[in-house]
């Protein structure tokens, strides 16, 4: 069979045009906040402007070198989303003394060079289906870790999720999205055919036979774990609901996704009634403005109302960068991140960084269908879910659409643990973008068969 290429352009010179726009955003938003908190231009925001700039310019070199058909939207979408966060956070700091925006940057670097080193070395996405129990049995560790006495942080802010390393802090449930992603790829892509079997059809949905739900019935029971012991009700959500989908993607069945609701109702509603602070969760999601549950401590709702107020203060156009009063919102630069910057800029401010992300999604997805292995288009399927599912959990929170968890902005909130563990997550996507995109030759098209 003759050797026909498919051509395929690099578009890293896209990329880097995209990346100066994106540069112009952190850097702009910084020298915004500077500006309109009558300070000069400081040490802090030169260092923190070409700290950014370096480091999106070595991931770009990175990407020219060892994945130069990768998206070219992904990185600047990211950089962007970074700046704009450490320049809030860096806003934050001024009114309330802290030094969070330096501690972000130096995540930041962190988590950039980490996330250059996994591009640099992983030459194929599909090296991680060798470590699929392997993946399995980090995450039970990572879980674990938190409840070890002796590195354990303890129970801050209502929930025990955090290890104490030293001086130095770190949520390991962050990492758990990742791991776990690599072994429910790798093993749906394995048992896939186990898991099709035919059992039990109830109207025009087929449901798996009961032998056959073993790997739901431990998933579920895990993210129940998480909310039992560790009182992290978003993790348990965001563990439970990248499984659902990734069997879903496998299986291409609905019955998968109205088992995977039933027990996530049912683990809800239990939870609800044995948990205290489930149920004030959930009480000052519903009556938020009653004043006995504003006033109520703890479990009240105070924060999901000075946020409300804060982005309604904002309006249309917002308050300005530097301009509004977001430090009166409890966890401002974490958890309330997006209600911060809703008041300084808009409802069009919020929607222009909610567009980002869901282009950010839609990247992803994009690079699971492109991708001709079905451990692949698991894989990356999971990662970009798992950013869209913690988005919208975090999201909908703060806008009280849903009850509020105490998961974080992916890029935007302070907190090293989720900074790394996403770019992590922008690495691996990326390295599959590239396997995607590269150019293919028709023999050897012939040679993978497309997964529903």
């Amino acid at each position: 069979m003759s050797q026909q290429a498919i051509p395929a352009k690099p578009r890293r010179n896209v990329e880097m045009v995209l990346l100066v726009l994106a540069l112009g955003v952190g850097i702009g938003a910084l020298a915004m906040t500077s500006v309109d908190k009558k300070q000069a231009l400081d040490s802090g925001f030169w260092l923190q402007s070409i700290a950014l700039t370096a480091l999106a310019a070595i991931f770009h070199v990175v990407l020219r070198f060892k994945a130069k058909y990768a998206d070219p939207v992904i990185l600047p979408i990211v950089v962007a989303l970074n700046g704009l966060g450490i320049a809030m956070i860096r806003r934050l700091d001024t009114s309330n003394g802290t030094n969070a925006g330096t501690n972000q940057l130096t995540w930041t670097v962190v988590s950039i060079l980490v996330a250059a080193a996994v591009l640099w070395f992983l030459k194929d996405h599909r090296l991680l289906r060798r470590y699929t129990f392997i993946a399995l049995a980090v995450s039970a560790v990572l879980l674990i870790l938190p409840l070890v006495p002796g590195i354990s942080a303890g129970d801050i802010n209502g929930a025990n999720v955090w290890i104490r390393l030293g001086s130095l802090q770190f949520q390991p449930g962050e990492i758990v999205k990742i791991t776990l992603a690599v072994f429910f790829a790798g093993y749906l892509s394995s048992n896939r055919d186990l898991i099709l079997l035919a059992g039990r059809k109830f109207g025009r949905l087929q449901f798996p036979r009961i032998k056959d739900t073993g790997p739901m019935i431990t998933a579920w029971a895990a993210s129940v774990g998480v909310l039992v012991f560790q009182h992290d009700l978003g993790m348990s959500i965001l563990l439970f609901g990248l499984f659902i989908v990734m069997i879903y993607v496998a299986t291409s069945r609905a019955s998968w996704l109205v088992l995977g609701v039933v027990l996530m109702l049912l683990g809800g509603y239990a939870a609800a009634k044995i948990f205290s602070h489930v149920g004030l969760r959930i009480d000052a999601w519903i009556n938020a403005f009653d004043p006995q549950v504003f006033t109520r401590f703890p479990g009240g709702s105070a924060q999901i109302v000075q946020g409300l107020f804060g982005m309604a203060d904002g309006g249309l156009i917002g308050k300005g960068l530097g301009l509004g009063s977001p430090d009166l919102v409890p966890f401002a630069n974490s958890d309330m991140i997006i209600a911060s910057l809703g008041e300084e800029l808009g409802l069009i401010g919020l929607f222009a960084i909610v567009l980002l992300y869901l282009l950010l999604f839609t990247r992803g997805f994009r690079a699971a269908l492109g991708i001709r292995d079905a451990f692949g288009k698991l894989l990356a399927c999971g990662l970009a879910f798992s950013m869209a599912l913690q988005c919208f959990i975090i999201i909908g929170g703060v806008t009280r659409l849903i009850p509020l968890t105490g998961l974080t902005t992916p890029f935007l909130s302070a907190g090293g643990s989720s900074l790394l563990a996403n770019w992590i997550i922008v690495a691996l996507l990326l390295r599959i973008s590239d396997a995607a995109r590269r150019p293919q030759t028709v023999a050897s098209q012939t040679e993978h068969v497309p997964v529903s």
